[in-house]
């Protein structure tokens, strides 16, 4: 058995939320705190079902699709994006809508209206079926490949090899983007780059951390839910960095005991739409297994934040005007 005295913890920085997130979550509990209960979210509003739990039991109410929402009422487009289809629904409805896409998912989606206006092919590499892909698709479907792996990259076929664009889904792997986008410059040479690096920064800074700090870890857990990307890719990144093990889990109760067994070095991250709540349930588990030992890693300092959606700030400003009539 290990020395419980060697027993230690290495945990990421950064690591949790990442601005887009922390902006759409607020956005909700904003939007309930200025009109009530209940305010409707199109999809979830990020992929955390901690974050949609919490949400749900103070009134907000989560659908598939704005035909669910009833007509008039107030939705929250979720930090994923939606596609101008999905505008339009809403529009058809009279929904007020509140856009609480992440600014970082917003400048994809312009690059994709732009390139399409000049006929270009665009390749988006991402995981079909995931909301950010079909928001950034939806822009301009007509002229739009989505690309899962880089196994799919060998056999794309386009209209004009010469005229062919890239662009990410924003949560992805680094690494394997980039043999993605190597790929697929053997077959087009002169693909062009999009004019900034698509992947999140908050995805690239995570993996940076787990990247570091794998190599010395038996075990590497990382908090976040099964249907977020940049979770599940941090798993991935772990286990390619030298990390014994690695498990991804929502809360420290599925934790397993037989992970243990000959660790010494527990390594713990958590994906860009995780709270740290759930990172210290985690480690307040890890301590009474004998992990008291915790060391940081960290590999930058985030200080970036995003305004507030611009309907949520033009509320805020008006039930402050209404106060001041009072008063």
């Amino acid at each position: 058995m290990p020395d419980s005295l060697s027993k230690r913890v290495l945990l990421a920085a950064p690591r949790g939320y990442c601005a887009g997130v922390d902006r759409a979550v607020i956005a909700v509990e904003k939007a309930l705190e200025l009109h009530g209960a209940p305010i409707y979210v199109r999809k979830e509003i990020v992929h955390n079902k901690y974050v949609v739990e919490t949400l749900s039991e103070r009134g907000a109410i989560f659908v598939n699709e704005t035909d669910e929402v009833p007509e008039g009422a107030r939705v929250v487009f979720s930090a994923h994006g939606v596609s101008p289809a999905v505008r339009a629904s809403a529009d058809a409805r009279s929904l007020t809508t509140i856009d609480a896409t992440c600014p970082l998912v917003t400048k994809v989606h312009k690059e994709a209206v732009r390139f399409a206006k000049a006929e270009q092919t665009i390749l988006l590499i991402g995981h079909d079926g995931h909301e950010e892909v079909e928001g950034t698709a939806g822009e301009a479907p007509e002229h739009t490949i989505v690309v899962n792996s880089p196994e799919e990259a060998d056999h794309v076929v386009v209209r004009d090899p010469d005229n062919v664009v890239w662009l990410s889904q924003t949560t992805l792997s680094v690494d394997e983007t980039m043999e993605t986008v190597r790929r697929l410059r053997d077959r087009f040479p002169n693909l062009q780059d999009p004019p900034s690096d698509d992947i999140c920064y908050a995805t690239q800074n995570r993996q940076v951390a787990v990247k570091k700090l794998a190599p010395e870890c038996d075990l590497v857990i990382v908090v976040g839910s099964a249907n977020s990307s940049n979770s599940v890719r941090l798993v991935e990144v772990a286990l390619q960095a030298g990390a014994r093990t690695s498990y991804r889990i929502d809360r420290a109760r599925e934790i397993q005991d037989e992970w243990f067994e000959g660790v010494q070095t527990v390594g713990l991250t958590s994906g860009a739409s995780v709270p740290e709540i759930l990172v210290k349930d985690v480690l307040a588990d890890l301590a009474e297994r004998g992990f008291a030992t915790v060391e940081e890693v960290r590999t930058a300092t985030e200080d970036l934040m995003f305004s507030l959606p611009r309907e949520i700030r033009a509320d805020m400003k008006a039930k402050e005007a209404e106060r001041a009539l009072r008063a």
